[in-house]
Order: structure tokens, then sequence, then C-alpha cells
């Protein structure tokens, strides 16, 4: 674990005073906490954290657990207003309650966030000694003479940095849960009014925080969150669910009727870079054999599910392996909620439309009927839940590679969920899908984690025994954590469905190809890359001029 030099630290609590602040005052119960600009997996690890690491702008997480606490703690640092900062505060949101109308029309949170700066940069002269709000300086002199109303504020760079940060998280931003948004490594966000947030964590998993929100603004903090997902809730709509502007999606139970404790929300949080394929590697949660029977499979234009429960990181893996396919390929994405992200050029993008005149709405049918006459290379529902996994069959029987998630432990629930109501696909039709993934959440000795557990390939429909056939290509030992290719030089799809489409005179050859990915893999996780677009270049540089695109030493 690389953390901070002094040299870097220093820099870190210069540019942050308020971080200085922080570190000095928890001095007194506590060692000094280590800094990362990075937060390592590894962190996880430790019996007693003690770690400080650096979200986004001036936010900072402070993770630890001293041996006379029951769990390890999350708590948030960021800035915060003195006394002369919050006159200065006031003063500025009247300006800008003033001048806001001679600027342009807003409709997004983006252009009120813009226009914010605006008028920020606008209504504030930097000044570096006016340390003090300058109605504070006359009432401390005992001026009580009138004094003209100002246009400007006086304020040093760091007090206005301050000040424009509390501006932009109350009025545009997450209120009290700004610190989570700017936090890369949350998952979920779980808050029940009265009590302490607790997030899912990266690296940590369940973890409580030091931030709540009372009873008293639960519902008021509900009906923000909810206008800002354009679905108001309120006592005759008490659930709602949306995605907030940032990408996230929420949920809100706000009647006192439904949830006891008072309002209720989860947030899924919004990853705008993607974890990449070689992270999932280092993490354990799928094997470089894995990663390479996907690259292969998806260069050739195999269709497959990936399956498992809530939360066990489903859309993750689903977003890590999509740069398998071809750079030049045309990828059709149909969702809900809009958690797909595609690095490819040709992204055909589509939502569902529930609001509005019923006329007006477009639901996940809709899009995948009219995904047929798009001439997509690959079609990616964001997650089949019912009825529309029958298009989904039938987008592969006319020969459209598929891939999606869905809600399913085993291949044995797959096909049965999928060949019973309310999606009844003919059992005949199952070989169109060629194998199923199953990812699982799993706690191990308190901690969770995600792995994929197998990958069992579909040879079709076994008329005598009115059932269907398939066979484990991968499974996942947990005794040892590893995961074992059990069809290795025995595999249907790349020998039956691959190698002989692919013109290989000798089937098993395709084999050779899989070592070859496998070893670039290993060597991508051994030189520690591990950012997605940079991943993204290596696969595609494979594509383009084979081992000679991979920019290190294989």
């Amino acid at each position: 674990m690389t953390e901070m030099n002094d040299k870097e630290k220093e820099q870190v609590l210069q540019k942050n005073p308020h971080l200085k602040k922080y570190i000095d005052n928890i001095k007194k119960k506590m060692n000094d906490p280590k800094l990362y600009a990075i937060l390592p997996y590894e962190a996880r690890d430790q019996d007693y954290p003690n770690l400080i690491y650096a979200g986004q702008g001036s936010n900072f997480i402070h993770i630890y657990q001293t041996r006379d606490m029951d769990e390890v703690e999350y708590h948030t640092i960021e800035p915060q207003l003195d006394k002369n900062e919050q006159i200065k505060h006031d003063e500025l949101l009247k300006l800008i309650v003033k001048n806001a109308p001679k600027k342009d029309s807003v409709i997004t949170d983006d252009e009120l966030k813009e226009v914010l700066h605006e008028l920020i940069d606008e209504l504030i002269i930097i000044d570096e000694n006016a340390v003090e709000a300058e109605t504070e300086k006359k009432r401390k002199k005992g001026k009580k003479k009138k004094t003209k109303k100002r246009d400007k504020i006086k304020a040093t760079s760091l007090q206005k940095s301050n000040i424009e940060y509390f501006i932009i998280k109350n009025i545009v931003g997450g209120g009290p849960l700004e610190c989570f948004m700017r936090d890369p490594y949350l998952e979920d966000i779980h808050i029940v009014t009265g009590e302490k947030i607790h997030l899912i964590h990266k690296v940590f998993g369940m973890i409580k925080t030091n931030v709540e929100i009372s009873k008293d603004d639960g519902h008021i903090f509900a009906r923000t969150l909810s206008e800002k997902m354009d679905a108001p809730v309120s006592e005759g709509q008490p659930i709602v669910d949306g995605v907030l502007p940032d990408g996230s999606r929420a949920n809100i139970i706000y009647s006192s009727a439904i949830s006891l404790k008072g309002p209720s929300m989860t947030i899924r949080r919004f990853t705008e870079t993607p974890i990449s394929v070689t992270q999932l590697i280092k993490w354990g949660t799928l094997s470089s054999g894995i990663a390479a029977y996907l690259w292969i499979c998806l260069q050739y234009g195999r269709s497959f599910f990936l399956c498992g429960g809530t939360a066990c990181g489903k859309t993750t893996t689903m977003n890590a392996i999509i740069p398998f396919i071809p750079p030049e390929k045309k990828i059709y994405t149909a969702e809900g909620t809009p958690e797909m992200q595609v690095p490819h050029a040709v992204w055909q993008r589509l939502l569902t439309k529930t609001s509005g005149p019923e006329e007006g709405q477009v639901d996940l049918f809709d899009l995948l009927r009219a995904a047929l006459r798009s001439r997509p290379d690959y079609i990616i529902p964001g997650e089949v839940r019912g009825a529309e996994g029958s298009i989904v069959f039938q987008a592969m029987q006319t020969g459209h590679p598929c891939m999606t998630t869905f809600h399913a432990g085993t291949v044995t629930k797959v096909i049965q969920r999928f060949t019973g109501d309310p999606i009844n696909v003919p059992k005949t039709f199952m070989d169109n899908l060629d194998f199923v993934v199953i990812q699982l959440a799993i706690d191990r000795d308190g901690k969770l984690m995600r792995r994929v557990t197998s990958i069992d390939e579909i040879e079709g429909y076994n008329r005598a025994v009115d059932g269907i056939m398939s066979r484990i290509a991968f499974e996942w030992d947990p005794v040892e954590d590893a995961h074992r290719f059990k069809a290795n030089r025995n595999s249907f799809i790349l020998e039956e469905k691959i190698a002989k489409n692919a013109g290989y005179t000798d089937t098993s050859e395709i084999y050779l190809e899989y070592d070859k990915r496998k070893h670039i893999l290993d060597r991508m996780v051994e030189e520690d890359i591990m950012d997605y677009y940079e991943v993204v270049q290596f696969i595609w540089g494979y594509y383009k001029e084979g081992e000679k695109g991979i920019p290190i030493p294989l």
C-alpha cells in the first residue's frame, strides 16, 4: 500500500486547512492517520484501520477503528464555515437572489451550477486581507450608522472556496449527502431518518458514518431528493424510484405509515468511470482465465446472461467486460435506469419512459422490439425481469448477440424462469443462449466479497429427457478461493460455436488463443494497469495490431 510521502502530505494539508484542523483535533484520541490519494483495496485487511483518503474536490474521508470500538466507522471531512465566513455566505446568497434574474434561464442542475459559479466569481472580490466580514468589523467597533448595501463582497481565496462549496452543496448538490456523492468508493447509501447513515463501501463493506438526517428534517429532505429525480413523493404517492442528476438510482419510502421510523431512502451510486476488468481480476471477482474466455466469446458474438442476487456486482462486471466487444461494433443498450457504460464510438443508448400520458410511454419490451430494426452488433438490455425476456430470445434467434443481467442464483433457476411464466421461452430455443455466468456476494469472515462462482455452457435441448443440457466451464473453489477451468480442452462454446465458425482446422487451437489472452491479462495486472480507459486501449490495441498493440513486454 502506498501512502502519501511527507512532501505530498504537507502539500495536501496546506491546500486544505480544514483537513489539517481535523487531524490536529483527533490527535487527542488516536495516532496520526495515514493519508492516501487512492485508497488501496488491501486496507480492508487491517485489524484497526486509521486512514484518510481523498474524495473529489476538497472532501476527505477518515476510516478508523480504535481498540475500544466495536466496528469500523466512516467520518466525512469537508470545509466548515467560521463565523465571519457564515456572514459573507449569507450576504452572498442575498446578492445571488438579486442578480440571478439577469442570467439566462436554466433547466438542468449542471446549468444551475454553472450560473452559480459565474455569479460567485462576479460577486466576490478576492482580497487576501479580508479576513473578517466587514459587517462584523463595524459591529465590533460600535458603528450603528446605516451603511449602503454593497453589490460586491470582499473575501480571501480560501473564504471564497469554502463559501462556494457550501452554496453549491446546499443549492444544487447533495446537501448532507454531499461528501458521499463525492466519494468514488461507495456503492450504496442507506438512510433511515433519525439514525446514522450506513454505506456499502467498495473496500470496507457495510460501514456506519457520522452523518445523520434528523427526524425533523426527514420529510423535507425526502421531498427535496424526490424533486431532483422528477418523481415528487407525497402521502398520496409514498414510494418512488428514480434517477438523480448524477445517474445514481434512488428509492424513497416517504410515509411514516409505511416506514415506521420515518422517511427512509436507498441510493445506488453511479460511478462515472467504470471498474476495469483487471481491477476485478486483482480483487478476485473473476480470474484472468474467465476474462480471457469472455474476451474470445464477446469477440465472436456469443450471447450470455450474467446472473446473481441483489448487490452482487452484476452491473459492475458487465461494464468491465463490454470493452471485449471489438471497437468497430455497434452497441444498442436498453435500460430502465442508465447504468451501462460503453466506450464504443457507435453506441445507441435507449431508456424507458414511464411518465406522462400512457400513449407516450415506452417500456423495455418496446425498446427491444425497436432494437431488431436498428441492426446492432450487440444488444445489451440493462436487466431482464419479465416478459421482455422472450424478445431477447427472439433477437438471439434472428442472429443478434445479446448480453444482459438477470436475478437468479444457478443455471437451473435461469432455465426454469425463462421457460416458465411469464416469459415462456420454448425449451428448444434455449440453445440460442450460449452460456450463463453466476456471480454472488459472499460473506467471508464478516467481509463481503464478490465472486463469479460458475460459468455453465448451454449445449441445447435433449428431447429424450425433455431438458436442457449444460456443462460447467468454470467453477469457483471456495476453500482455495480460486477459479478452475473445468472445460479446459473440452469447451463446447470455444470449440463447437467459435473455433469451427472462425475457420480453425483443428478446433483445439482455440486454446492457444485463450492462453495468449490470459497471459496478456496477467501481465496487465502485474504492471498494475487498472484504469478503465487504459485497459480499453490495451484490449483494442490487441484487436488492431495483435501483440504489437500491447505497450508492455509480454
